[in-house]
């Protein structure tokens, strides 16, 4: 049975925080909405988007206030989103930060997509939300200020603005908390949420930018990942691979069991969603290699083994074969070089 689709708690938990913030009852709006208020007391767990959305409707009418989303924006912290936030705090540069959140988005809300293009000297960012869910316009307005946000945060003392926002919504009465947020021309009533950004201050080196602590969250999120999307087997594959690669027991037969499957059914339902077991089993290994690479404690012998090589050589070959470096050369440089 097709699961509809969830958001993080911790997000509604951010709209919870900006009602208190406005004076409102926001227990009982969360009440309305057929939301527990103790339920925002666990994190990571998951609010269906009927009660989502039916939240930001009943919370905008009680704030009365037309930048309501963009309010709700400021009130986003560092660990709203938990390793997903840190690791895009770590990021490189804000590229890097656009494809990790791509990558991992779903664990905050599956009621989306996002989208990411280059086109010459700019990108573009889209926030693709079905019409089907009842996505409130407060609610993009939410996420894409929050995307604006960290960019600035991110980047300072460098300049990270957007140099045009297109908005799917009408324009609001008054636009003065929407001007104040993106500071650059805004097209409203547009066929698409984006937002535009100058290439080069996407790709300038970030000063608090640490490529070895965002691959540290690679693993914790890769688990995240696998538990929202639970009707994914790729997802769920992947998730266990990385979880059982360090402790040298990721066979497939073990994988099999702990989904509950038989190693035939899960080969059979493998090859009908046409993925390759070996080639999550490879991903898994590079993720868990980049990991333990980063760590001292782990001769390279001791990792080839743990991801199940049978020899040294073999794990160089494949390392240096996916990221063109061999991995003595890449646990120098993360060690001598953390940052970028």
């Amino acid at each position: 049975m097709h699961r509809s689709p969830t958001s993080l708690a911790s997000w509604v938990g951010v709209i919870h925080r900006t009602l208190v913030s406005q004076g409102c009852d926001a227990d009982g709006i969360l009440l309305q909405a057929g939301i527990a208020p103790p339920s925002l007391q666990t994190p990571q767990a998951r609010i269906p988007i009927e009660q989502t959305s039916k939240l930001w409707q009943l919370a905008t009418a009680a704030a009365r206030e037309p930048g309501f989303g963009i309010r709700v924006a400021s009130h986003v912290r560092a660990n709203t989103f938990h390793a997903l936030g840190l690791s895009l705090a770590a990021s490189p540069t804000l590229h890097d930060a656009f494809l990790r959140l791509l990558r991992y988005f779903r664990i905050v809300s599956d009621a989306g997509e996002l989208g990411f293009k280059v086109e010459g000297d700019w990108a573009r960012f889209e926030l693709m939300a079905p019409d089907g869910y009842g996505i409130s316009d407060e609610s993009v307005d939410a996420f894409m200020s929050c995307i604006v946000r960290m960019c600035r945060s991110l980047a300072s003392p460098q300049r990270a603005d957007p140099v045009e926002v297109k908005l799917r919504r009408p324009r609001p009465a008054d636009t003065k908390a929407f001007d104040a947020a993106f500071r650059c021309p805004i097209h409203y009533g547009s066929d698409r949420n984006e937002l535009r950004f100058a290439l080069r201050e996407l790709d300038a080196p970030l000063r608090d930018g640490d490529a070895h602590l965002a691959r540290h969250h690679d693993p914790i999120l890769v688990k995240m990942l696998a538990d929202v999307e639970k009707d994914n087997l790729q997802h769920r594959v992947l998730g266990l691979l990385v979880e059982l690669l360090p402790r040298g027991g990721a066979t497939q037969e073990r994988v099999a069991e702990r989904l509950g499957l038989s190693l035939r059914t899960l080969q059979r339902r493998l090859q009908e969603q046409a993925m390759s077991y070996s080639d999550l089993l490879d991903e898994a290994r590079l993720t868990v290699a980049r990991r333990l690479l980063s760590q001292e404690v782990y001769a390279l012998g001791e990792i080839a083994y743990l991801l199940g090589f049978s020899d040294l050589s073999g794990f160089s070959r494949f390392f240096k074969r996916a990221t063109g470096e061999a991995p003595g050369a890449h646990r120098h440089r993360l060690l001598t070089h953390p940052r970028p």
